[in-house]
């Protein structure tokens, strides 16, 4: 019985040691929610159809991990509900449109229309949910194994301007998100709120700038590209992305004390300055900061977290001397700065002639030219009048094929262009 008793205290203290050991270690970061080789269907309704929280979406994803092999196609169609719209009925519309490609993930944001625009109506409720249902069982059925990602509808402008009706639209369209995050939870499917990130964004763009703030939603149903770029942000931060493009944190006297994300090398002391050599594995989420190109993309990132929390690139070098620093990158001035910016961390990302930032900005090119090519093959060959593009003749195949084969080599382009590229860095005085 002795050594019954002995063996059944080892086994307890292991055990506690194990316990211990468990509860100290450092939890495992919960992995990006695209798997490498994904292919990714936006479907949707007329705000899905203006293809810019979908790019903002592709962008990042191809940005953030080029070996990723992601591919995106864009199903948007103006005026859809859960019951289908001018682009056929539902049925043909998940048929033509979403299974035909073979998802491995499926994005659904319907609502905007579903609701009437009118305060909540039980009867209409009931039908949304109804075909909400009908939507995911096909999905499920049909392409197994499928991952679903649903967007509650974004946002009706009740913030900017006054409720067309007691309570306003915009309140039907929380309810009818309540339906959806209940839809996700009964399913198991993964649910972004992009309605809520928008209000706030609405009501924090009123404070700051009361005349502006109504740009973000200009008709109040269909936001521009800051409350697009909104809405994207929702959908990543749902699945998990990194917040970091790159980290890199120096000394003045040369030494690397982090690279996050990317690999430092050939670090040199340059009189009061330094000089090193990086290769990101990523590229910064390319964004449209400027104020006379897209002033309310610029305007959004003022109000939100959005850079903080997505596309954070940062510089750090401390035990500098000088007052003012220029930032070299390969031999051309991408800016000048305070010491007191590069000891705290200098936003690489909000430097639109940094070499990294150009080369996405070509990414964000192609992205649109593949997604070009595809809207032609999709809305102007394979569907005409009379035609729902189901059956197409051999015609219209061969010129489906063609167009098949243009955005086969605009995604191959996009494939180079987003190939990690080595830069040389120099941090020299300004004075």
């Amino acid at each position: 019985m002795r050594w019954i008793a002995k063996t059944l205290f080892a086994v307890t203290i292991l055990g506690s040691l194990t316990s211990v050991t468990i509860a100290n270690a450092a939890p495992k970061p919960t992995p990006f929610y695209l798997k490498a080789g994904d292919r990714v269907v936006f479907y949707g309704d007329s705000i899905t159809d203006q293809r810019l929280y979908t790019t903002y979406i592709e962008s990042y994803c191809v940005s953030r991990f080029p070996a990723g092999h992601f591919t995106f196609v864009h199903s948007g169609w103006g005026g859809d509900r859960v019951t289908g719209g001018g682009g056929g009925p539902v049925d043909t519309r998940l048929k033509r449109d979403v299974l035909a490609y073979h998802p491995t993930v499926v994005t659904i944001c319907l609502g905007m229309n579903d609701g009437s625009y009118r305060g909540f109506d039980q009867g209409i409720f009931d039908t949304y949910v109804k075909g909400y249902r009908h939507i995911l069982d096909t999905l499920i059925k049909e392409l197994p194994g499928v991952r679903i990602t649903l967007l509650t509808a974004s946002a009706f402008d009740d913030v900017t301007r006054a409720p067309g009706f007691p309570g306003g639209y915009n309140a039907t369209l929380v309810a009818y998100g309540e339906a959806v995050k209940s839809l996700g939870r009964e399913y198991g499917l993964t649910v972004a709120d992009t309605n809520g990130p928008l209000v706030g964004a609405l009501a924090r763009a009123l404070s700051k700038d009361p005349s502006f703030a109504s740009k973000v939603i200009p008709d109040r149903v269909h936001p521009g590209p800051g409350g697009h770029l909104v809405m994207a942000s929702a959908v990543l931060k749902a699945w998990n992305a990194p917040t970091n493009v790159a980290k890199i944190s120096l000394t003045a006297s040369g030494k690397v004390t982090e690279a996050s994300n990317t690999k430092v090398s050939q670090v040199m002391v340059k009189g009061d300055g330094i000089a090193f050599t990086a290769n990101d594995f990523a590229l910064p989420w390319p964004l449209d900061r400027s104020l006379q190109r897209n002033p309310d993309t610029a305007f959004v990132l003022g109000v939100t977290d959005i850079e903080q929390t997505l596309n954070a690139y940062t510089l750090k070098v401390s035990g500098l001397k000088a007052a003012k620093y220029k930032i070299l990158v390969d031999g051309t001035e991408a800016a000048i700065v305070d010491r007191e910016s590069l000891e705290a961390g200098l936003d690489l990302a909000g430097l639109d002639n940094l070499a990294s930032s150009l080369q996405s900005q070509k990414l964000l090119s192609a992205i649109r030219k593949h997604n070009d090519i595809h809207f032609n093959r999709w809305r102007q060959v394979q569907i005409t009048r009379g035609n729902d593009g189901l059956n197409p003749d051999a015609t219209t195949l061969e010129k489906i094929n063609l167009l098949d084969a243009d955005e086969a080599k605009a995604l191959s382009d996009e494939s180079a262009i987003v190939a990690p590229t080595a830069h040389r860095y120099e941090v020299v005085p300004a004075g």
